[in-house]
């Protein structure tokens, strides 16, 4: 063996315990769109036995924690050596301008708030980001700023594509963690959007906001007939109480306060509690119950729709 420090066989890194484990046991890492996305940018380095080796460190714990803020993940990763090495990457985030943009679009539509309220990142924010001139993840590795300090020079080294492992898995659980990556904490956009949605305007022409908007928009627009023209059969329901309880219901079902989320009550308080906790809890305590009393398929039926 020569005497370059290269040739020689890499050390084992030091085990821990009580480092962040990648869920993923084998097989790729990231299962929504949103976090392959984050990864495929990191695998068009190309360097498959770096990547390899990084899969192994976040799935064997060395990753000992992370933080994300504006711009930047920082994290400690346990090497070879008795010092964790430090690990950051950087992302350009949006300016504010860019972030009145994406914030004016998403109010216009209640769904793409419902959706990221209910733990999933819609597919057409990548269109919102993109008609506001910024994309939503970062084009190409060009686009992160990665930086580690082990004496590895090549860019990413296993520490690195460690912490892109398990920042991919943290967006599967909180697509929010994308967006304040790119610059917006969670309940800093929240209240944006609710601000915009109360105030009643929409984004113009131009993506800016300051137009009224129609009596629809903020909403979900569902074409009806005028109410005049159904009062006859306004309380007939359109489906037999048989045919209701045979609908099977629906997989994976919605947050049971969904519709809470979509249209926020007014701010006022019940005995001390906010009208949105008490509405979110009675939605909860309805959906473990299996239905609404006295509707068909409610828990108050039998066989053949007879009260219990």
């Amino acid at each position: 063996m020569s005497g370059r420090w290269e040739d020689w066989p890499p050390a084992r890194p030091i085990r821990v315990d009580g480092g962040i484990r990648a869920r993923s046991k084998r097989g790729a890492i990231g299962e929504q769109w949103w976090s392959r996305r984050f990864i495929g940018v990191l695998e068009s380095y190309g360097m498959s036995g770096r990547l390899a080796r990084g899969r192994s460190y976040a799935r064997a714990g060395q990753v000992l924690d992370f933080a994300l803020s504006q711009g930047k993940v920082t994290a400690r990763v346990q090497g070879s050596r008795v010092r964790p090495y430090q690990v950051r990457i950087g992302v350009l985030p949006l300016t504010s301008a860019q972030w009145r943009r994406v914030q004016d679009r998403l109010a216009s539509q209640a769904l793409f708030r419902a959706k990221l309220l209910a733990g999933e990142m819609p597919h057409e924010i990548e269109e919102v980001f993109a008609e506001c001139g910024t994309p939503l993840f970062p084009r190409s590795a060009t686009d992160l700023d990665m930086h580690c300090s082990c004496p590895d020079w090549e860019v990413p080294c296993k520490h690195l594509a460690a912490v892109c492992y398990v920042l991919a898995e943290e967006f599967d659980r909180d697509p929010f963690g994308m967006l304040a990556w790119r610059g917006r904490a969670r309940d800093e956009l929240l209240a944006a959007l609710r601000q915009i949605q109360a105030a009643g305007t929409g984004p113009g022409p131009d993506g800016a906001a300051g137009r009224p908007a129609p009596a629809t928009g903020a909403g979900l627009d569902v074409p009806a007939p005028p109410l005049e023209q159904c009062l006859d059969g306004f309380w007939s329901p359109g489906l037999s109480p048989a045919r209701l309880r045979a609908l099977a219901s629906a997989p994976d079902a919605a947050a049971p306060d969904l519709l809470l989320r979509m249209f926020p009550p007014p701010p006022v308080r019940v005995r001390g509690t906010d009208l949105a906790d008490v509405l979110a809890q009675a939605c909860r305590r309805l959906a473990a119950d299996g239905g609404v009393p006295g509707l068909p398929g409610g828990n108050e039926y039998r066989e053949g729709g007879n009260l219990t």
